[in-house]
């Protein structure tokens, strides 16, 4: 009986190491899948801020353009303006 008992205490200690490696390869995975996500997230970060210093040069060009278009010079506009 104490054979059948140390058997059942053992087998229970393995099924309980088994599932712990399953649980710590699981956190693993996740942690390196937080990482990348936040290596997105960074990088995508980086691009908006890239978009909004275009696009505010674009707003200051388009500014002067139009504060040029026509300055009273030789050539009028056509007729159609």
């Amino acid at each position: 009986m104490k054979d059948k008992d140390q058997s059942d205490k053992m087998a229970m200690g393995t099924a309980l190491n088994d599932r712990l490696q399953i649980l710590e390869e699981k956190f693993l995975y996740q942690e390196l899948t937080i990482d990348a996500l936040n290596d997105v997230i960074i990088e995508q970060q980086a691009q908006l801020n890239s978009l909004e210093d275009q696009i505010l040069r674009l707003q200051a060009l388009l500014s002067a353009v139009e504060d040029n278009t026509y300055d009273g010079g030789e050539d009028p506009p056509p007729p159609h303006y």
